[in-house]
C-alpha cells in the first residue's frame, strides 16, 4: 500500500483525532480529490485511484467501507461519479 503510493509520487497523510465522520465518501471520478472539510467530516475513498495502482476497484472500495465500519464509523455512504 503506503510504498506503491510513495513509489507513484503520492503523499500519505497521517490524520490525528477523532473520527467523528458522518459519511463516507467513495469518489469514481477520475483524477480528481475531494478536500476535506473541518466543519463536515466525511471519510473520502478515492476510488479512481485504485485502477493506477492496477487494483480491483470494487473489491478496493468495498475494503475501504468495511474498514470504516470496524472503525465504527458511519454505515451511511454516498457515491460520486462523474
Amino acid at each position: 500500500g503506503a510504498a506503491a503510493v510513495k513509489d507513484a509520487g503520492g503523499v500519505i497523510e497521517m490524520h490525528h483525532g477523532s473520527h467523528e465522520e458522518k459519511v463516507v465518501l467513495i469518489n469514481l471520478v477520475n483524477d480528481m480529490t475531494l478536500e476535506p472539510i473541518e466543519d463536515d467530516q466525511r471519510f473520502i475513498v478515492d476510488g479512481w485511484a485504485a485502477g493506477k495502482f492496477d487494483l480491483d476497484v470494487p473489491k478496493f472500495c468495498v475494503a475501504a467501507a468495511a474498514t470504516v465500519e470496524m472503525l465504527g464509523g458511519p454505515k451511511k455512504a454516498k457515491i460520486i461519479i462523474p
